[in-house]
């Protein structure tokens, strides 16, 4: 099965406390959200952070459709309740849509062997 990656930036609010919390709710992600994950087509996600920025790169596989994870996390409450709980500690980049979270980045460069 063919795999895709897709990455995504999203800042968090510049306040330390804050990033440390948020860090240590992902020390611990509740397993609905590691089951609603794994159920849409994503096979490894990771995030990263510097400073206040986040980074996350994800890899999914050929059922994986944004169509289809916003319909099941739109279906799933304990989704939504994550969700809510991760915007207290998360702030939309400047370029970003109303409502919109993660933001997709466009690669502009691959080394290939």
């Amino acid at each position: 099965m063919k795999t895709h990656r897709h990455c995504f930036a999203l800042d968090l609010i510049n306040d330390a406390e804050l990033i440390a919390a948020y860090k240590n709710h992902h020390d611990s992600v509740w397993p609905e959200i590691v089951e609603s994950i794994k159920e849409s087509g994503i096979i490894a996600l990771e995030i990263y952070l510097v400073e206040n920025r986040l980074f996350m790169i994800m890899e999914v596989n050929d059922s994986f459709s944004f169509e289809k994870k916003n319909t099941l996390d739109a279906n799933n409450p304990k989704v939504q309740e994550w969700e809510t709980l991760m915007w207290k500690y998360q702030k939309a980049l400047p370029t970003a849509e109303q409502d919109e979270k993660w933001k997709l980045m466009d690669q502009i460069f691959q080394l290939k062997a």
